[in-house]
């Protein structure tokens, strides 16, 4: 009878004194390229929750412990398949292929077609996806564990096995936790690194269906099987950037003129209406129609109280809007833009369309770009400023709420000239009253004297912006000496309104943003979700 554990001989070894054979070999790297399609799928799973949802700590924690769970329930399901070893292993992998391919493009449209406040359906698909998947690849290395030892029971002993089937798996999981975020998001996004590694759990199934074709009893069946899965793969690889385009058109709104994904983040820049608009991650950073007005009030108010700045540090604001501001002021020396995302600085003073939204800022011989980590960089260098203007985006992660903790404000201060000053934007202290008062003593639990203000930009609504400086604040007597002529929002008769806030803004009670509990991005999280 074939098929069968009992009746199947074992492939031939090669040669004696334990030569290894090719079918081990390639049976043993299968394991690695099972694996490293299983982490795939996961990682796929948390960034796209992360880059939809919002809370990236929250999101890839729920994603990791949902799919281990399944996986331990596919192992453990995996003791009731007896027989037919290879048939089972073989519709496995076209299954995993298919479901763990397809499912970054599923959720992708799933989350365009439905309404932006049905999260609970979303989410309800999300992690039974994941299940699923998490079901199939427990499944996996059991089989190929049982398979192996049958095949090769005269060479290994139990342990010896186990050990080589751990050490191929472990070898693909770290192979792929490292050309993820480094070579496959970047270049081919999560789209197509999901389609391309379901590709590879076919490959495995067709090597599979062609080592065992003898034992097989319906081999047609299976190899039109994976010929099926191969095309719907292939066809999903070729269709996956017009899929991308129609969701993201229809997500924005308004025709897409630039898109590129980054190690760091989405970009996409729009333009209808009249408009030219910027998305990091799905979330509007700037509208030309009225971007003036938010960074007219992040950069001049320090500016002008300082009185006559010559050393200015921007953070963040890699499009150069904020760096444009602080050029408006003649004392300026030098300015230093420290950017995370060199594809940010790279596009704002390359692309002909942004260089005349930030009057060239970039190109100017007066800037230094650097473009790493502001964290790491502050920790590191110890140059010391007049004003520093940080313009990060809003705290949705705990990556960028590190940014906005005890342990930033402290090394910000250390950068900071006794009669300097610092601007924060810090979200709208309408919609988010709660993490706005947060910033503000967060600041002040560094030791720093904060001046909280606010200005109106229609894209945003009510926007909050901080001033921190080391003297007691004293509003400049004459704000018309120190503004730049040409400004579009700002005058001397209402820059002062800017510091008076209403009571539905008035300050509330608020614990600092450490970073060892970051309570700021769950806050902001909360406040920003009853409004979506």
């Amino acid at each position: 009878m074939a098929d069968t554990a009992a009746s199947v001989a074992p492939i031939p070894q090669d040669g004696e004194g334990g030569r290894v054979s090719p079918a081990e070999v390639l049976l043993l790297a299968s394991v690695f390229v099972v694996a490293a399609c299983g982490l795939v799928y996961e990682l796929a799973a948390g960034s796209l929750a992360s880059y939809l949802l919002g809370d990236s700590v929250l999101q890839f924690s729920t994603i990791i412990g949902a799919y281990l769970f399944a996986m331990g329930v596919g192992s453990w399901l995996s003791r009731y398949l007896e027989r037919q070893l290879v048939a089972h292993f073989l519709r496995i992998e076209l299954m995993v292929g298919l479901c763990g391919g397809l499912m970054p493009a599923l959720l992708f449209v799933a989350h365009t077609l439905l309404p932006a406040s049905a999260t609970t359906p979303f989410r309800m698909l999300l992690y039974a996806m994941v299940l699923l998947v998490g079901i199939l690849v427990g499944l996996e290395i059991p089989l190929v564990m049982r398979i192996l030892k049958r095949q090769f029971s005269q060479r290994y002993a139990l342990k010896d096995l186990v050990a080589e089937v751990l050490t191929f798996d472990y070898l693909g999981a770290l192979a792929v936790s490292l050309a993820f975020p480094l070579l496959l998001v970047p270049h081919l996004g999560l789209i197509r690194t999901g389609l391309f590694f379901g590709l590879l759990n076919v490959a495995v199934a067709a090597w599979a269906l062609w080592l065992f074709r003898a034992e097989l009893r319906t081999w047609g069946a299976h190899a039109l099987a994976c010929a099926l899965a191969a095309l719907v793969l292939g066809v999903g690889m070729l269709g996956a950037q017009p899929l991308t385009t129609w969701a993201e058109d229809r997500f924005y709104g308004e025709g897409i003129v630039l898109r590129e994904h980054t190690p760091y983040q989405r970009i996409v820049l729009t333009h209808g209406h009249g408009a030219t608009k910027l998305y990091l991650n799905g979330n509007l950073q700037f509208s030309s129609r009225d971007e003036y007005r938010y960074h007219e009030a992040l950069v001049h108010p320090a500016m002008t109280a300082h009185g006559a700045p010559r050393r200015v540090l921007v953070l963040g604001g890699g499009d150069g809007m904020a760096v444009r501001e602080v050029l408006r002021h003649p004392s300026v020396q030098q300015v230093t833009l420290v950017e995370l995302d060199p594809a940010m600085t790279r596009l704002f003073s390359q692309d002909d369309r942004l260089r005349s939204l930030n009057a060239d800022a970039l190109r100017s011989p007066k800037v230094r770009v650097v473009n790493t980590d502001a964290f790491n960089w502050l920790d590191q260098h110890d140059e010391v400023f007049d004003v520093i203007v940080v313009d990060f985006p809003d705290p949705t992660n705990h990556a960028i709420g590190k940014l906005y903790t005890t342990t930033f404000y402290a090394l910000l201060d250390k950068h900071l000239a006794a009669s300097g000053y610092a601007v924060v934007q810090t979200t709208s202290p309408l919609i988010a009253r709660q993490s706005y008062w947060t910033v503000v003593s967060t600041l002040e639990a560094v030791g720093m004297s904060a001046t909280p203000y606010h200005a109106h930009v229609p894209s945003f609504g009510e926007w909050g912006f901080v001033l921190a400086h080391r003297r007691p604040w004293r509003a400049p007597s004459d704000w018309q000496a120190g503004l730049p002529s040409g400004l579009r929002f700002l005058s001397p008769a209402v820059l002062p309104g800017l510091f008076v806030f209403p009571p539905d803004m008035a300050r509330l009670p608020a614990e600092p943003n450490r970073l060892s509990n970051q309570g700021l991005v769950h806050t902001f999280e909360q406040e920003w979700g009853q409004v979506r």
